[in-house]
């Protein structure tokens, strides 16, 4: 039964991680991103180490998509200003 969850949780991350890389707008990747790190995060309880899992939430699927959302964001927002500046 512990096999069957490992291998079911490892093959939603190969999924997840797929679509990620598929995607080619920034703000859907960090969209699938941040369900990367949820998954990661359940991968990582599953496997017993609640610990990283709690980490990963925090970090993978929280901070890092917040981050390049941001970042998309501001970038968008910079190419707007100089489109309608010229």
């Amino acid at each position: 039964m512990d096999e069957a969850v490992i291998l079911v949780a490892l093959l939603l991350v190969a999924g997840a991680a797929t679509a990620a890389v598929a995607q080619r707008d920034p703000a859907r990747q960090a969209l699938v991103l941040s369900v990367l790190g949820v998954l990661l995060a359940v991968l990582f309880t599953v496997v017993q180490a609640p610990d990283v899992g709690l980490s990963q939430l925090a970090v993978g699927a929280v901070l890092t998509p917040l981050l390049v959302m941001l970042s998309v964001r501001k970038i968008r927002r910079r190419g707007r200003d100089r489109d309608g500046a010229r």
